[in-house]
């Protein structure tokens, strides 16, 4: 694992995430066609307590991975009190196999447990075998389906107590 990248706090809104979120976005396109992820995400989301965004970046200061968490309780769409719900994982291409996706993962759930968050979940899909191998090595199961994604076959999801 790589040491030298240095994962900071940002708004989702952060001109480096708004670039890394457009890269993972394309990459979305390029596994499922369509115009990516449809799910609503808005920067306040990503507020501590209720949440936070993470961006890894390289020794040269470029950005080169995400991920963030945000409260979900109860709701319509499967989530249950005290979720965190695991957003926008994402390391650029040049980047992967370096352990920063592990890393970033760690941190968002020590952050998510110290808010008082009981339960990451997360989504993914099918076509993201890289994801789903991450995901169930660091100890998440599948879970009920829930959030935007929940009625697509294509859909996985998974929890972790934390």
């Amino acid at each position: 694992m790589d040491t030298l990248f240095e994962i900071r706090a940002l708004p989702f809104d952060h001109p480096d995430a708004v670039v890394l979120n457009d890269v993972v976005q394309t990459e979305y396109q390029e596994r499922y066609g369509g115009d990516g992820d449809a799910t609503a995400l808005a920067p306040d989301d990503f507020q501590p307590p209720s949440g936070v965004y993470l961006i890894a970046y390289d020794p040269d200061g470029r950005p080169v991975a995400t991920g963030g968490w945000r409260s979900q309780d109860t709701n319509g769409e499967g989530n249950e009190d005290g979720d965190a719900e695991l957003k926008r994982m994402f390391v650029v291409r040049d980047m992967r196999g370096r352990g920063l996706a592990r890393r970033v993962l760690a941190a968002l759930e020590d952050d998510a447990r110290a808010a008082g968050r009981v339960r990451m979940v997360l989504e993914t899909g099918t076509a993201q075998p890289e994801a789903v191998a991450l995901y169930t090595s660091s100890g998440y199961e599948p879970c009920v389906k829930f959030g935007y994604y929940r009625h697509y076959e294509s859909s996985l999801c998974y929890a972790k107590p934390l």
